[in-house]
């Protein structure tokens, strides 16, 4: 697996590189200080997984997530950060972050998280997933007030319920990925072939216009589909 990592930081990119030295078969293909290198980088190298940090000498890295999503469509995006405020978590997911993790994490749990997205899942850490649930706890008129989910698709109007015509197994799958059941797992729940499932995501994604799973929880959540 070809990786590119976005960090500052000398300390935790020396600490990150020798966590994901313990992974296997994982390649570093590049390693990005600020984001103008890692926008240039990008587009010139072909990787899986972004690894990426938010906060950067010139810029933010949401600016690096959404071009990895843009420039390289097929690859997966987790974020590395100390920040697990709930601005930054819904900012980073809407830009197209497949998982979050906090860098104190410990090491099996960073190579959990890139293995969870190796297999289609959306890796969060504990604090991060509490964000979200009470995100999604929130009453309908609440969130519409904060605009928290409504910035998903900031570039396009507003998709409404009566838009989508999710099948009864998308909306199954849909469901169970909410649950945090990764899509080999759904697979098994359902008793059907993982390329089954991932297909039913690809629609799903395309469906609700967004890029991973987070984004289509929040999505859907949005528009009382589950």
């Amino acid at each position: 697996m070809r990786l590119l990592l976005l960090e500052d930081e000398p300390y935790w990119r020396e600490a990150i590189e020798k966590i994901l030295a313990t992974g296997t078969n994982y390649d570093i293909v590049g390693m990005c200080g600020t984001l103008a290198e890692a926008l240039s980088t990008i587009r010139q190298t072909d990787f899986d997984v972004l690894v990426s940090d938010l906060g950067l000498p010139d810029g933010s890295g949401i600016e690096a997530i959404r071009a990895a999503r843009r420039i390289r469509p097929a690859a997966a995006v987790l974020v590395a950060t100390v920040f697990s405020d709930e601005d930054n978590v819904v900012s980073a997911i809407c830009a197209g972050a497949g998982g979050y993790i906090l860098k104190d994490s410990a090491p099996a749990d960073w190579i959990a998280a890139i293995e969870a997205l190796r297999q289609g899942g959306s890796p969060l850490s504990p604090k991060i997933a509490r964000h979200i649930l009470r995100l999604l706890q929130q009453p309908a008129r609440s969130r519409r007030h904060t605009g928290a989910l409504d910035s998903v698709n900031p570039a396009s109007s507003p998709i409404e319920a009566h838009d989508i015509a999710l099948t009864p197994r998308e909306l199954e799958v849909l469901q169970l990925g909410a649950k945090g059941f990764s899509l080999v797992e759904v697979a098994q729940l359902m008793h059907v072939a993982p390329a089954t499932t991932r297909s039913h995501a690809k629609s799903i994604y395309s469906k609700l216009e967004v890029h991973s799973r987070a984004e289509a929880v929040f999505e859907a959540s949005r528009l009382g589909l589950i």
